[in-house]
């Protein structure tokens, strides 16, 4: 039986997307063949947050409003999960709620490649459990639309996205095999007293065209199915720890080392992992002594780069003069968001 939204109320909750380090290893298929390595992930959350708001709406029917897509207003007893908006429709399917209007915000560019559709899955499912007063953890909250996303999407999906949403700030995310609490564990890279001061030693681009993850991801997972990369993955992991360590200790050089390396190995996998613009910026980056790389699985969407904050600067000026020539491209703020998915207003 569904529940119906209630009337004359709203609620509005946001969640961070993120920049990130040594992904593809959140997929089950990765890091569970190379447990024996502590598959490690690395991501930034962001505040360029997605908000999805809920209101009342015509009893029997599910509306969701969102920036790129026409609206959809339908039955809520057979949405489809075949639609554009098919991972919000079977969320709201899980949740059993009727006579509402999701109207969902983001404010990166559409299909960045910072994980926007997984940050808006974790911000709907901290809205809609609120709605039916059920409490979830941060960590349900991430494996909820994780497992939704990846089935919906039926093609292998990670997790970081949704975890980086869910808990915001600067982490490493260590996956184990045959957890018995959870597949993931936590761990703090920096405080947040550091954010300020890491913010100046990275800068984020986005190149001007959106990314198609399906198509490079998609690639990865056949190459390792055939066996070809292991070793290649292998190194990604060994670069990721070596990058996260450095963050930890301030060694900018040796982050810079490890993201051109890491960036390496996956050109060697797929050369068209960078646009064209995605590859102009990142050459100007090892030009000015920085390293640069795509955020999610590239093909378009954004690029961030990391240096000591001298380099950054010069960089910033060097970027800011590549991207004016395109009229979709820009530079982002890199405001680091100390806080995951949060509950922004609720007025009944």
């Amino acid at each position: 039986m569904k529940t119906h939204f209630p009337d004359n109320s709203e609620i509005r909750f946001s969640a961070p997307c993120r920049i990130d380090f040594g992904g593809t290893i959140d997929i089950p298929l990765l890091h569970y063949t190379l447990h024996h390595l502590e598959p490690t992930t690395f991501n930034i959350a962001i505040n360029m947050r997605t908000s999805v708001t809920l209101r009342p709406h015509t009893p029997g029917r599910v509306k969701i409003s969102s920036r790129g897509f026409s609206d959809a207003d339908l039955p809520a007893e057979n949405l489809p999960f075949n639609h554009p908006l098919g991972l919000m429709f079977a969320i709201a399917t899980y949740f059993r709620v009727s006579g509402v209007h999701i109207h969902i915000e983001s404010s990166s560019p559409p299909r960045s490649a910072l994980g926007g559709s997984s940050t808006a899955a974790v911000a709907l499912i901290a809205a809609l459990s609120k709605s039916i007063d059920k409490t979830i953890s941060k960590a349900n909250m991430a494996i909820l639309a994780y497992q939704i996303e990846s089935n919906v999407a039926r093609v292998p999906c990670g997790i970081q996205d949704q975890l980086a949403a869910a808990y915001g700030g600067v982490n490493a995310w260590i996956f184990e095999a045959l957890s018995a609490a959870k597949p993931f564990m936590q761990e703090q890279v920096i405080p947040p007293d550091l954010y300020r001061k890491l913010e100046k030693h990275i800068l984020i681009a986005y190149c001007g065209a959106p990314h198609e993850s399906k198509d490079i991801n998609g690639k990865w997972i056949q190459q390792f199915l055939n066996g070809s990369t292991r070793k290649n993955w292998e190194n990604i992991i060994s670069q990721t720890k070596n990058f996260i360590t450095a963050i930890k200790n301030q060694d900018w050089s040796t982050a810079v080392t490890a993201m051109q390396e890491e960036v390496a190995t996956r050109c060697q996998m797929t050369p068209d992992v960078f646009d064209d613009m995605g590859n102009k910026l990142c050459q100007a980056a090892i030009e000015n002594q920085c390293a640069a790389r795509f955020t999610g699985a590239g093909g378009g969407g954004c690029i961030w780069a990391i240096g000591e904050d001298n380099h950054i600067a010069n960089l910033k000026t060097v970027w800011s003069n590549m991207v004016s020539d395109h009229p979709d491209a820009a530079l982002l703020i890199p405001s680091i968001a100390d806080c995951g998915v949060i509950n922004e207003g609720e007025m009944t």
